[in-house]
């Protein structure tokens, strides 16, 4: 009886953790278009969703001025020269501003790179609007090509007015073919 009781008991335990490791698999499965979702409705990571709408909608509020501040990196492997084409740029919340970055492969082969963003002050992140990005996409170039990379963005005028100076960074890094 004791053996049948012990039996039962595993049984259950199986099929409990049976469920257990289901779910978790089901989780980490959703876990990628979850974090996608939450970063292009609060603006996280530089994702953003229908930002050329929001563009056309926006008005310049002449009456300040934000600084942006580009830094770029390039990781270990990558093999390449990459930044902004300006340190910084002086723009009005709502302005629609176009700035070039420009990548050359220093490598004899084919390197493929994609660029991930990040903007500082975490609170301005929302606000940094991008309608044309070179991160949006892998990039690939070949031995001693040189790209030039343009970015299209705008602030949002609902930025807040403590915030005259925001930091976009993008670190690239080795992607596969």
């Amino acid at each position: 009886m004791l053996n049948q009781d012990k039996s039962e008991a595993n049984r259950k335990l199986a099929f409990k953790l049976a469920w257990i490791l289901a779910g978790a698999l089901v989780f980490a499965f959703a876990l990628v278009p979850l974090y996608d979702v939450i970063c292009s409705v609060t603006g996280l990571n530089g994702k953003t969703s229908n930002v050329a709408q929001t563009a056309a909608k926006q008005k310049v509020d002449l009456s300040r001025e934000v600084t942006v501040q580009f830094v770029s990196s390039v990781m270990p492997g990558l093999g390449w020269n990459f930044y902004a084409k300006q340190n910084s740029i002086k723009v009005h919340p709502g302005q629609v501003t176009v700035v070039m970055f420009e990548a050359k492969n220093t490598t004899s082969e084919v390197v493929a790179g994609q660029a991930i963003p990040s903007v500082t002050p975490g609170k301005a992140s929302a606000h940094l609007k991008k309608i044309e990005c070179f991160c949006f996409v892998k990039q690939s170039l070949n031995p001693g090509q040189v790209k030039q990379l343009p970015l299209r963005f705008f602030i949002s005028t609902d930025l807040p007015p403590e915030v005259n100076e925001l930091t976009l960074s993008y670190s690239f890094f080795p992607a596969s073919k």
